[in-house]
């Protein structure tokens, strides 16, 4: 299965829901790191971690299929 395939076929109901809150959990997180005022540094440290967790997590979340178009 190509990756286009792969990312066009049907995805779990626990994978959306993962994918869901993980690219919530990325704008949020993208939102603290670009606010114009200072934030303590554990602050924007704690943030980055979560944007980059957040980004995978939705990504490897939208690569899951259900195996039911496997050839």
């Amino acid at each position: 299965m190509s990756i286009q395939e792969r990312m066009q076929s049907p995805t779990p109901p626990f994978f959306v829901k993962l994918r869901n809150w993980s690219l919530i959990l990325a704008a949020v997180s993208g939102t603290i790191l670009t606010t114009p005022v200072a934030l303590p540094t554990i602050v924007v440290q704690v943030a980055s971690y979560l944007a980059v967790e957040g980004t995978v997590a939705s990504a490897v979340s939208q690569a899951v299929t259900d195996g039911s178009q496997e050839k």
